[in-house]
């Protein structure tokens, strides 16, 4: 759907014409688990977008509805909720009251929204979802943040309205995104740089359709364990605040300070963030082979030492093996269903979508979603004054 469509959609449901927001959804290239102990991440923003429309009322009603989601919803502005409600709009209505709590004035609105971002295929369509709301409300209100911290803000509503406690990748990358880019993020101290993919080389991205959620399961139950063992790390190694700031050395010299589970957790943080810094190095200077090699080990250490992997992740990887032009795949996202990531030669792209479907068919039963991708542009606001038959 076109901006232009959705406006004709708000003006035909509310009889206003909307402004619109939208944000990517995003995949990440490698640095899984990483964000949320203070480490190393390399999204990048895909071709899917969520879009908010929205438009003041003259009261102090938030109306909200989409398209994709069951039921309109309305809610006080000057008494929304205080914690999510298990509906879709948990989203939208986080992002207000963290808003609210932050100084913005939220007023009476109409809210439309309108997703193009796979559900529950760990492409981030819950920050896609956050960050345009962010900027619809910032319109509303008169008011405006610098994307990082919008990125923050809309972190914040997810860990504590929703309750899912997830790091700042998704809502970074979503706000600064930058076409033909990854974009490489410390996650302690927000800083970033963008790392070019190589001219003719496309994203591939293959939904195995089992759908995974994350607030409050196993997602929150994996930030424990890691959060245990910098608890008993810390006896040995003083001064450290996360996973961030251990080194393969101190791991291996305190292994036994850890209980086995809670050690293969740390393992793979600690050397996921190694992967992330190597893989953005060889990704800038176009060694798409080491690339490949990388995201490969992050697999493996996400299925053996993580466990978020699944049976269908496992063979959607499997059947990406030995096709022409494939450089490399992973599982992408928090796991335990969603989609894996593969870099792949452009001109073999859309063969590779073909087979790699057909041999996750034949392993599961299950017709994928393949989609080729490349990396987009972040947020944006849309104002749509210049329609066609509007003066």
């Amino acid at each position: 759907m076109t901006t232009v469509e959705l406006a004709l959609r708000f003006e035909q449901a509310f009889r206003a014409h909307p402004s619109i927001s939208s944000a990517p959804g995003r995949v990440n290239l490698i640095g899984e688990h990483t964000d949320y102990n203070d480490g190393f991440v390399l999204p990048c923003a895909i071709g899917f977008r969520t879009y908010v429309a929205v438009h003041a009322r003259q009261d102090n009603k938030l109306i909200m509805c989409s398209e994709e989601f069951p039921g309109q919803f309305e809610f006080d502005v000057n008494a929304l909720p205080a914690a999510h409600q298990s509906i879709w709009c948990d989203y939208p209505v986080g992002v207000a009251v963290a808003l609210r709590n932050h100084g913005f004035p939220i007023p009476g609105a109409n809210v439309m929204v309108q997703g193009e971002v796979p559900v529950g295929a760990g492409l981030s369509s819950s920050a896609a979802l956050e960050v345009a709301s962010a900027l619809a409300f910032l319109g509303l209100s008169g008011g405006s943040l610098p994307l990082p911290q919008v990125a923050q803000l809309c972190q914040r509503a997810e860990n504590e309205f929703v309750g899912a406690r997830v790091g700042i990748m998704d809502q970074f990358v979503a706000c600064l995104g930058k076409a033909g880019h990854a974009l490489m993020l410390d996650c302690r101290s927000l800083a970033y740089q963008f790392v070019p993919i190589p001219a003719g080389v496309s994203i591939v991205i293959c939904n195995t359709m089992v759908r995974h959620k994350l607030a409050g399961g196993e997602y929150n139950v994996r930030r424990a364990e890691c959060e245990a063992g910098v608890r008993l790390l810390a006896k040995r190694i003083p001064g450290i605040a996360a996973l961030r700031d251990v080194s393969v050395a101190q791991l291996e010299k305190y292994r036994a300070d850890l209980p086995e589970k809670i050690y293969q957790r740390c393992e793979h943080v600690v050397w996921e963030n190694q992967r992330v810094l190597e893989s953005s190095k060889a990704l800038a200077t176009g060694d798409l082979m080491a690339v490949g090699e990388y995201m490969a080990a992050s697999h493996r250490s996400l299925r053996d030492l993580y466990q978020v992997s699944c049976f269908e992740l496992d063979s959607m990887v499997e059947s990406a093996q030995g096709l022409p032009g494939f450089f490399g795949g992973r599982m992408t996202g928090g796991g335990f269903g969603g989609c894996t990531v593969n870099l792949v030669n452009t001109p073999d792209a859309a063969a590779f979508a073909d087979r790699i479907a057909s041999r996750y068919h034949v392993r599961t039963g299950i017709h994928p979603d393949v989609f080729v991708s490349a990396a987009s542009d972040g947020a944006r606001v849309t104002t749509n004054e210049a329609m066609p038959g509007r003066v």
